[in-house]
């Protein structure tokens, strides 16, 4: 396919787009793909990295590994999405230490909503699918509920979390962000590439590498032989996940970390009421369901965007 510098500049606007959508937990990158009409193309060109490229690449026939890859395409397209991802980090650190009741319940929102429209594309319903969808509300459950309230900052961890959570970007209705919040490693990740920790962020984009190629075969052929599974398990896990972004808790354990900082590693889930006889403080109740109707609505306004462009 020819295209020229203003089409390339459109798919980083597009990648951009993706970037943004999985920094925010609920929201799919791959939504947003299959939104703007490069899904399928994202999916092929990221499948054409196998060993017959890499033997390109090895005999240094470069021209051609990158034409084998279409390399221009996923460049563009990633560029776009290292932009999203490097500007709003800050900003979403900064309201995650500030207002956190607020974000957690648009986040809330969001995954509702995203559940709800991940599980409309399962086209029938039977016992085989009703059992896949309460084994991923179970097994994500019983994540949330083991998963420590403080990131597991070793790197072997980061690695792990980098090459699980990409794999969501190939998902329609999943975001990686979604998954680091279920593996309790949102937050850091966020301040890693807040405050350009090189090492943390290296060492996820190395493990991100590593499970796209890995598992973009894998989870093609998932969807394709096991359609209505594969996506009753993935509503289920994001259903099972709500544990995990219930605005209100209660730090029930805590310990003090090598800089000398007291830090979580335990809470529960409390009512708002609750929440404010602990605290002392309000609890914006009014503000924080007026943003879990904002974060539900705004997976349907995607929708139906995404619906109009398709005619």
């Amino acid at each position: 396919m020819n295209r020229t510098y203003k089409d390339y500049f459109t798919l980083a606007l597009k990648g951009m787009g993706m970037g943004a959508a999985d920094v925010v937990p609920g929201v799919s990158g791959g939504t947003i793909a299959f939104i703007t009409g490069i899904y399928e193309e994202l999916i092929d060109s990221i499948k054409s990295i196998n060993l017959n490229a890499v033997k390109l690449f090895l005999t240094g026939k470069f021209s051609e590994f990158w034409k084998a890859i279409n390399g221009t395409f996923l460049l563009s397209v990633f560029i776009g999405i290292g932009i999203s991802i490097v500007s709003l980090a800050k900003g979403l650190e900064y309201l995650l230490n500030n207002y956190p009741i607020l974000v957690w319940s648009f986040f809330f929102g969001l995954i509702v909503a995203s559940a709800i429209y991940v599980a409309q594309s399962i086209k029938q319903w039977k016992a085989g699918t009703i059992t896949a969808g309460i084994l991923g509300i179970a097994v994500a459950y019983m994540i949330t509920v083991i998963s420590p309230a403080e990131a597991n900052t070793g790197y072997w961890f980061i690695f792990l979390s980098g090459s699980i959570a990409i794999c969501a970007m190939i998902l329609p209705g999943i975001s990686g962000s979604f998954i680091l919040v279920l593996l309790g490693m949102y937050k850091f990740i966020l301040e890693a590439v807040g405050n350009m920790n090189i090492a943390v962020i290296l060492t996820f984009m190395v493990g991100a590498a590593v499970g796209i190629i890995a598992f973009s075969n894998v989870l093609s052929w998932l969807l394709k032989k096991y359609h209505n599974l594969t996506i009753a398990v993935l509503a289920g896990f994001m259903v099972g996940s709500l544990n995990k972004v219930w605005p209100w808790k209660e730090v029930t354990e805590t310990i003090i970390d090598r800089h000398g900082e007291l830090k979580p590693i335990a809470e529960r889930n409390i009512l708002p009421s609750t929440y404010e006889q602990i605290t002392g403080n309000e609890a914006l109740l009014l503000g924080a369901v007026l943003l879990v109707i904002a974060g539900f609505a705004l997976i349907f306004v995607v929708e139906g965007i995404g619906k109009k462009l398709k005619k």
